[in-house]
């Protein structure tokens, strides 16, 4: 039974990974004839795709981004992990794969985005009565402080806090929260170092 669930979750890692890989920003940033990672922050996320390509750029890649996390995660949990009582960890599992390909994607040099809105996506498919209430602490910090990077960083601690308590703070469960986290605060390590200077 172990061996079968470390084989469910190394197969889920990969194959998030793969998803991952697709760039909505750097396809968005193609079909204006422009590699999006050349302007802006440089990333190939949606933040950068809104500020360099306008709204509707925005709103495609983040649209893009969130569906390359919730199609994969929707097909494992209904095809293949029906009836598993693992199902929300392999599903953590298997999005935190596509976050990891989404941050770096091999057909890109390893050059991705942040992770956030992939992330959210991870969040609404698994468990999305927190991504809700995430989604909302989002707008709401961006609205008053201005800044995206706050937000995405004040959003992810509060979801992955709330999952952990979700889930009764189960060892496996607060590992694989714990790496949401730490790969959303190392991509936003700039933007920490600025806010905490009153430079961002």
């Amino acid at each position: 039974m172990l061996e079968n669930i470390f084989f469910l979750a190394a197969a889920a890692l990969v194959i998030g990974y793969c998803f991952g890989c697709f760039s909505t920003a750097y396809v968005v940033g193609k079909a204006n004839h422009i590699d999006i990672r050349s302007y802006g922050s440089g990333n190939a996320g949606t933040t950068n795709a809104m500020r360099t390509l306008g709204k509707k750029a925005g709103i495609i890649t983040y649209i893009g981004d969130v569906l390359k996390a919730v199609i994969p995660i929707l097909l494992a949990r209904f095809l293949v992990l029906s009836g598993n009582p693992d199902s929300d960890l392999i599903c953590l599992i298997l999005g935190l794969g596509v976050v990891i390909g989404h941050n770096y994607p091999v057909w890109l040099k390893f050059k991705g985005g942040k992770g956030i809105a992939v992330t959210s996506g991870v969040f609404i498919a698994v468990v999305p009565q927190i991504a809700v209430f995430a989604l909302i602490l989002f707008v709401l910090v961006a609205l008053i402080s201005k800044y995206i990077s706050l937000a995405s960083i004040c959003a992810i601690l509060f979801a992955g806090t709330w999952m952990m308590i979700y889930y009764d703070f189960s060892i496996a469960y607060v590992v694989v929260i714990a790496g949401y986290i730490a790969l959303a605060l190392w991509q936003h390590r700039a933007n920490i170092v600025r806010l905490l200077h009153g430079t961002e």
